[in-house]
């Protein structure tokens, strides 16, 4: 078993994640490998400053552009989106998520149940979207009128068209052609995956896929029954024996993080990376294309995988909500604070909007953990790079920082060029 500190582990998970020491990739090639290094990029529909999915991509890539990864996705090809737990995937693992397909479609235990029993539920509905997808090519939910359609209860949609074509999404028959103003558009799967894509791995093949993928995504996974897990697919009933066969056959590893109680797993591909981390060396693979994180801060997207669902705490000791489902009486920052790391700790927060009238980017508030920070110069400097690239990936035309209580950081932040 390896053992580390809680500073390795952190500079880790986080340099896994494209976050730390500094953006290494850029561009549109740049996009594809930060989303297969991610191992999932997160979907969320929600834009206030922009999407979630974006800001994430805007951490980790350099000179990246909102919807680049739609690009990527629906016109190369090279990913695919799907789940309950909404996220892209590589296009050419397509055959072991088709295993999580039709689990899902038989009613297996690893899954979620409701997706069967909507199936069963709606399945004259679905030969009526077959044909249509068939003599049409794509379909969206705004294809059906509302008053024709049968209504239905489910959060997933208000018509039984709507429900259809979502259980044939989940259920591997459909996938997302292209989308637009974030709605799916569906066509068959023979339309949009590679024909070489659209077959089954071997299950015991994907069991082991899936449990890597989640150790992967985490970087240090304990491979907790947690709903987005269970969302992901992750066969927790078969969960002991595959770790148990993994680790025998060396393709992943114990670790012990000092002051975490619960043993970790991580990919014994990775024990590189933390031997070089360990000896105070930041791997090859990692050395930043232009400014690192003390130079620059980052912004954390709301749902960032190092941030999100109290991970913040465990790896930062910072505790972070994301606020925008709260009632506005019970927001402690705001609607859409976001983390900022420098170096490799999270060090304030701040709320803001794109006030889109007056294309004007308005921040609304800024939170240090540590109050000392407002007159380090260091950080002042940084602070302001960092905004500076925000506005401008935002594609603003003005930054309001009146709204910063510390002078310097509201000076420096205010005088910015982007």
């Amino acid at each position: 078993m390896l053992t580390i500190d809680l500073d390795i582990a952190r500079r880790f998970i986080i340099g896994k994640q494209g976050l730390w020491p500094g953006r290494r990739w850029r561009g549109s090639i740049g996009t594809e490998q930060a989303m297969r290094e991610m191992d999932y990029l997160q979907l969320d529909p929600l834009q206030i400053i922009a999407r979630s999915h974006d800001i994430a991509l805007h951490s980790r890539v350099l000179d990246y552009t909102p919807g680049l990864w739609e690009d990527i996705t629906y016109q190369q090809r090279k990913f695919f989106d799907w789940g309950g737990w909404l996220a892209t995937r590589p296009m050419d693992e397509l055959p072991h998520w088709r295993i999580i397909m039709r689990r899902e479609r038989d009613g297996d235990p690893d899954c979620e149940p409701r997706v069967r029993k909507m199936v069963n539920e709606h399945a004259e509905v679905m030969d009526e979207i077959r044909a249509l997808l068939r003599a049409r090519g794509v379909l969206s939910n705004r294809d059906f009128d509302a008053t024709e359609r049968k209504r239905t209860q489910s959060y997933r949609g208000r018509k039984d068209s709507s429900l259809a074509l979502y259980y044939l999404w989940r259920t591997g028959e459909v996938m997302t052609h292209h989308r637009e103003n974030f709605e799916r558009i569906y066509a068959l799967t023979k339309v949009v995956a590679p024909e070489e894509c659209i077959h089954e791995s071997i299950d015991e093949e994907a069991d082991r896929f899936l449990i890597r993928k989640e150790i992967s995504f985490f970087g240090l996974s304990r491979l907790n029954r947690t709903s987005d897990a269970f969302l992901r697919g992750v066969p927790f009933s078969r969960k002991q024996l595959i770790v148990d066969q993994l680790l025998a056959d060396g393709d992943i590893i114990e670790v012990q993080v000092e002051g975490w109680r619960a043993t970790h797993y991580a990919l014994r591909r990775d024990v590189e990376l933390l031997n070089d981390l360990t000896v105070g060396r930041v791997p090859d693979a990692w050395k930043p294309l232009d400014t690192t994180t003390s130079e620059e801060v980052v912004f954390l997207a709301p749902l960032d995988q190092v941030s999100g669902r109290g991970r913040a705490k465990t790896l930062f000791n910072f505790d972070y909500v994301w606020e925008v489902y709260k009632p506005e009486n019970k927001r402690k920052y705001g609607y859409y604070t976001m983390p900022v790391l420098w170096g490799d700790r999270l060090v304030a927060r701040f709320d803001s909007k794109l006030d889109r009238i007056t294309n004007t980017y308005v921040i609304l508030g800024l939170w240090l953990e540590d109050a000392n920070l407002g007159n380090d110069e260091a950080f002042a400097e940084a602070l302001a790079h960092g905004f500076s690239r925000f506005v401008g990936f935002l594609g603003a035309s003005t930054l309001d920082a009146q709204a910063i209580n510390e002078p310097l950081l509201c000076k420096r932040v205010q005088s910015v060029t982007f």
